[in-house]
């Protein structure tokens, strides 16, 4: 791959622009400036400095992020900060998408990324993915809340029952669930069908990708090959 095509591809800009920042001398391969944007290059396990930063090659990107509470998962956000605020500007550029939405004021585990068959494997609703959230509720739970959830409920405007797996009380206040579905504002829904309403809600797991506990919130890192696997199966560890 040329050089100049490789770092477009990479997110550094328009091929002018990356064809000005290879002449002006700022990208090293090995220690070793490349001011030849018609260089050739293998890209296979690529790493090269840029304004004196590293970067690997990454023929797509596949993040995992601990969103915080306050963003909204879109690119034109109408009410609150972009969650694409919190990635830098070579993200951005590839064309990085949510997979999938958490809303403002949910938190945890948010996919991310450039490929679109990725996407449509983890959102297709006859995936059913996995995505195991923690809720904290405004009342108490009772037994009779948990049992309707794991039997099904009806929701407003849908055909079916949907019900929920795992659930588990955590505390007077606090319930672990897990859905297979991917409805707008879906556990907010069952738990006001049951007679409760969601005060807090987080994601810790998609598929059998659980949020690593010592990600801080608006921190993210680049999946691996395993990760990305793991993010696809739709049943438990």
């Amino acid at each position: 791959m040329l050089l100049e095509k490789m770092l477009q591809s990479q997110g550094f800009g328009s091929r002018k622009e990356c064809q000005h920042v290879i002449k002006q001398g700022y990208v090293r391969i090995d220690g070793q400036v490349c001011d030849n944007p018609k260089q050739q290059l293998q890209v296979q396990n690529l790493h090269f400095d840029v304004f004196n930063e590293s970067y690997q090659y990454r023929e797509k990107v596949y993040i995992a992020l601990n969103k915080p509470e306050g963003f909204e998962c879109s690119h034109q956000p109408q009410y609150h900060q972009s969650v694409f605020a919190l990635f830098p500007d070579m993200l951005i550029q590839r064309n990085l998408q949510c997979v999938g939405r958490l809303d403002q004021d949910t938190t945890g585990l948010l996919l991310l990324t450039d490929d679109g068959q990725f996407l449509q494997a983890l959102t297709h609703p006859r995936k059913h993915v996995a995505k195991v959230y923690r809720v904290t509720t405004a009342d108490p739970i009772t037994a009779a809340q948990l049992e309707s959830l794991a039997s099904g409920v009806e929701l407003r405007n849908e055909q079916g029952i949907y019900q929920a797996t795992n659930v588990q009380q955590l505390a007077e206040h606090q319930l672990e669930m897990t859905i297979h579905q991917g409805l707008y504002h879906q556990v907010k829904r069952m738990i006001a069908a049951v007679g409760n309403k969601v005060e807090q809600l987080h994601r810790q797991q998609i598929g059998q990708l659980a949020l690593p506990s010592d990600l801080a919130e608006s921190d993210w890192y680049y999946l691996s090959e395993q990760d990305i696997q793991l993010a696809k199966m739709q049943d438990l560890l």
